[in-house]
Formats: structure tokens, sequence, C-alpha cells
């Protein structure tokens, strides 16, 4: 009885607010209030998650001997993946993994409409995976956390699923504004890797949500960038090659990764049973933790050694290289190469995270390896003047690489610039991002994210055409409202199925309820009106095959192209087992695409 009585209170509490918010508000004012609201409940979600994970792995590590390897790095990866696969299997019982491919399946497919559960699952799920060392980031985690309150406050005021998609966006840009102190970043997040359009309806909104995001993120920690680093060579013409050539490797490493990944994870999906998985994964991470703990949780540690004036022997703590200055080269190329299985094995085994900090941790190793080799290899014939500052690389390199992985080259250089402070390098940031982006288009057109929907053809882009076509799906213009015949009935039945019906075609029903062809008006329009000819003739005897048959899995755009081959009116749809559903007709299909494009030009 008390929880009923707590129930109905919460929702007489939820109905007050919509109602005030409604009353009197013009639609864009509606809007900017649920923006705001959306920007407070990510920044909160963020620092939640933040705190969580910092303090689960204060408590796990602070007491590790950094002289020598150590257990601790062992057992608590696999433990908290563990941990992690049991709570996802008994607890939430869906799969919360990939959480920006679930936005984009979302807006691509469902509308905007996001689990709500997802609101405190993903937080939880990550902060186990992170905090207990799973090599992964936090960021698409919370990214799915911010969205998912976007889309609940949405389905909240029944708002169009243009509005809708839109609330989506802002919990995405309000999450990444105020887990990295980057607004501009989560804005253009939203705009390059979820592809939403930008307009003047929807701008004011991300900013809201990106600014109050960011402003609860600052009164609950400090205003000052995630790492502050002194920039201790100012950028000049002379550097310009060098990023060039950065942005190159940068692209390769790209793609290394992004192929890498999607290998491993396919590698893993076809194993079915989840605790092999677990042990696979579990394996697999734990024994490289154990050897390069710099690979331990989501590598910022080792971003703020690498862009400051850490000893070597800070960074290669725990190890078998520690005490050796000389092997700082050889032990980060290490980690770059086998980073990638680190982290596949912890989503794989059952962990919670993203790529994101990843792909940072990655490119803050390339550009500092990479200014490394330049200055004391490729320039000992030209001299200073062409010299690179390895802090300014590894800054260079984070843009790069994620710039790569992510097809964001917007978004990799105003989120470096606000993660560092480093704003007077905006030019060469620049420079590595677009060489990067611009190469690994090359080889592949979709970022990390979207290579998966792209796969399945589900994927939104910036082209209004094919954003309605991934809008639009086969079941919801399926016209079903046809009289069927079977093999049965003479032409006496036919027509009393004809007088019934207000269509001008039938479906033919055969043995076991299978679909097999159609019978239309002008087959038997000379016979209908010739009563001694009723019993002569049946439906065997005006039966055809239609044009074409589209299946419940077809596409749209597969629909369409079957109407173009066969320039036909009607196509009768099936299911797998050959059953008629029904039929989709071409001025139903063109009335859809047309009020779909209403709602892409309406503000």
């Amino acid at each position: 009885m008390g929880t009923y009585s707590r129930r109905k209170k919460q929702a007489a509490f939820y109905n007050t607010i919509t109602e005030w918010i409604k009353g009197g508000h013009s639609d864009r004012q509606i809007m900017i209030m649920l923006s705001l609201m959306v920007g407070v409940c990510s920044g909160l979600a963020a620092f939640v998650l933040k705190w969580l994970i910092d303090t689960l792995k204060h408590v796990l590590t602070n007491q590790a001997n950094v002289t020598m390897s150590n257990w601790r790095y062992f057992v608590f990866p696999a433990l908290g993946i563990l941990i992690t696969a049991l709570f996802v299997k008994f607890v939430v019982r869906d799969d919360i993994g990939h959480g920006v491919t679930k936005i984009l399946y979302a807006i691509s497919r469902k509308r905007g409409r996001i689990s709500p559960h997802n609101r405190w699952t993903s937080i939880i799920a990550s902060a186990l995976t992170i905090g207990f060392g799973g090599s992964v980031g936090a960021e698409a985690p919370i990214v799915l956390t911010g969205s998912a309150f976007g889309s609940d406050l949405g389905k909240r005021f029944h708002l169009p699923n243009s509005q809708l998609m839109l609330l989506v966006g802002c919990g995405a840009a309000g999450a990444v504004a105020a887990i990295f102190k980057a607004p501009i970043a989560g804005v253009m997040f939203v705009i390059e890797v979820l592809l939403l359009d930008l307009n003047m309806a929807s701008i004011a909104p991300l900013l809201v949500t990106s600014l109050v995001s960011v402003s609860v993120s600052y009164a609950l920690t400090d205003t000052s960038p995630m790492f502050p680093v002194i920039i201790d060579k100012p950028f000049s013409i002379d550097v310009i090659p060098g990023c060039i050539v950065l942005g190159l490797v940068c692209g390769f490493v790209s793609l290394y990764f992004t192929r890498t990944t999607n290998w491993l994870e396919n590698l893993l999906g076809h194993v079915r049973r989840w605790w092999v998985r677990y042990l696979l994964g579990a394996s697999v991470l734990s024994l490289l933790i154990f050897f390069f703990p710099a690979m331990y949780g989501e590598g910022y540690d080792v971003i703020g050694q690498l862009t400051s004036d850490a000893s070597p022997s800070e960074i290669m703590h725990n190890t078998l290289f520690f005490g050796n200055d000389s092997n700082l080269p050889i032990y980060l190329g290490l980690v770059l190469l086998l980073k990638v299985f680190a982290s596949t094995a912890t989503n794989g085994g059952g962990g919670c995270g993203g790529v994101f900090a990843p792909t940072l941790f990655l490119g803050c190793i390339v550009g500092f390896i990479f200014a490394n080799v330049w200055d004391h290899t490729l320039l000992l014939e030209i001299g200073d003047k062409m010299s690179l500052s390895s802090k300014n690389c590894a800054l260079f390199g984070m843009a790069g690489l994620m710039s790569g992985v992510m097809h964001s080259p917007l978004t990799a250089i105003f989120l470096i610039a606000e993660l560092t402070g480093g704003y007077t390098l905006f030019v060469p940031l620049m420079f590595v991002s677009l060489t990067s982006y611009v190469l690994i288009r090359v080889f592949e057109p979709h970022s990390i994210y979207g290579m998966r929907l792209a796969r399945k053809g589900q994927l939104m882009t910036h082209d209004t055409d094919k954003n309605v076509l991934m809008l639009l799906h086969i079941d919801t213009i399926i016209e079903k409202d046809y009289v069927t015949v079977t093999y049965d009935m003479d032409l006496a039945r036919i027509v009393q199925a004809v007088i019934k019906s207000h269509r001008n075609i039938f479906p033919v029903i055969g043995k076991g309820g299978r679909f097999d062809g159609v019978i239309t008006l002008d087959s038997i329009r000379k016979y209908m009106f010739r009563p001694e000819l009723y019993h002569q003739y049946s439906v065997q005897s005006f039966v055809k095959a239609p044009p074409c048959i589209l299946n419940t899995n077809d596409t749209v755009k597969t629909v369409l192209r079957k109407f173009e081959d066969t320039q036909a009116w009607n196509l009768p749809v099936v299911d797998e087992e050959n059953h008629f559903i029904g039929f989709v007709s071409r001025s139903g299909l063109f009335h859809s695409y047309r009020n779909i494009i209403k709602t892409f030009s309406s503000d």
C-alpha cells in the first residue's frame, strides 16, 4: 500500500509540473524549459558517474606498490566485468552496451525513444566496469544516460518525433559538456556523431542544455579544465609539415583501431554462451592490465602524465619496465598496439563502456611517440626550427585519433581545446584532425559508431531523403483491408468478394495459408455479369503471379526500388513463411513520405 501511495504522489507531482510547463507557453518556450531540465539531469548524472569511478578506483588501487607488478591489476578488472555482466543479465535484462550506437539506432528507427532504465543502469554498469579497471571510457554510457533523460521528458510531454529527437540530442550534448567540461564540443558531438541537423529551432535548446550541464559540473567540482597544459612551444608555421605527417599517422592508427575493434567484436559475437564470452574477455583483459597497468580504467592518469613533466618511471609503475627510463618508447608502443584488445575484451566480456576515452588515450600516446621520433630521428639534419613539442603533439594526437575513429573533426578540435585550455593551438589541431579525417574516409565511410547500423541500412545521415527512408517502416505503410479468396471458390463467390471489397485486387491464399498470387478486377470484369458462367470458372482460372513480392524484412529503400523496377501500383507483402500480410500501394508510400518531409521542414 505504501509503494502504491508513493507512486501516486510521484505521478501527481509530475502531472503538476507538466501542466505548469504546458500552460500558456509556446512550443519554443516549452522546448527551452525542457532542455534546461535535461541539462540539470545530465550534469548531475555525469558528476555521479565520475565520482563513483574515482571512488572505486581509489579504494581498489591506492595501496598498490608502484615498484613491482601487482595482483590487484589481475583480479579487479575480471571481477568488475563479472559483476557488471551479472547486473545486466539478471537485473537490467537488456543490452546496454554500445551507448552511442544505441542512440543512433533510436534516432534512425525508434524516432528518439530510449528505454527509461538507461537513466540509471548505464551509470551503475559503467561505474562497476571502469572503477574495477575495465579498459573503456565512461562517455558513451553517460551520453546514453543523458539521451534517456531527454527521451523520457519528450515522451512525458507527448512531443512530436522531431522535438523528441532534439531532446535526445540535448541529453547527449549535455552529457559530453558535463563530463569533459566542454560545452562547445557537446554541441559539435550531436551534429557530427549523432548526425542531427542544426537549424534555428534546434540551436537554442542544444546550447541551453550544454551551458546548464557544464555549469552544474563547475558548481560540483571546479572550473579548471580536465588536463591543464602549459604550452611550452607556441604555434609557428614551421610545424605544419610535422602536423600533416602526424595527421596521416593518426589516420592509419584510427583505421587499425576501428577495423581491429570491429573484427574482435564479430569474433566474440559468435560465442553464444555469456559465461564463455566472459572467461575469454576477462582472461585477455586481466593479463593485459597486469603487464600494462596504463590500460587500467579510462587512462586519463597517463594522459595527464604525458602532457606534464612526469618521469618515465611514474608512467611505467607496477610494470616489468619500471626503473629503466629508456624502456618508455617500447612500453608505450606495446600499449598502443594492445589497447584495442583490452577495450574490446572489456565490452565483449560483459563490461559496459565506450571508445571515447580509449581514442583520447591512444591519440595522446601516438602524438607523444611521434614527437620524439620526429625530433630525434627525422630532424637531425634539419635542426630545431621544425622540431615538435611532445606535450603539444600529445594534444594533437588526441584530436587526430578522435577525428579518425569517430569521424568528428570539429568535435575533436573543440574538445581538445576545452579539455586542456590550449586555445592557442587551434590551427595545428585543425591540420591534424582534418588530415586524419580525410585519410580514414578513404578506407571507412562511417564512424566506429555508425558502421554497425550502416551495414543494416539503418543509419541516419545529413541527407534528408535518406533520413526519411530511415524513418519510414514497411509495417507502417502496409494496407491490410483486403478481401482474400481461396482455391475452393467459384466465380459466384469471387463476385461476392468483389461486392464486399472496395479494392480492385484480391490475394489468393493456398494451402497452409500461404500466398499464391492475385486476382485483379480487370481479369474477371467481362465474366462478372454472366451468371451462367458463375459455376464454370474458379479462382484457379484467374490467379496470376504479381510483378513482385515484398517481405516484411524489406527496407523502404528496397520497396522503392521494387516499385521502380516493376512500375506497379500495388505490391503484396508476405512474412518469412510466405503468409499474406497486406499490400503496399505506391500512393500510400508517397503519402507517408510527404508527411515525414513536412516534419523535417517544419521548425
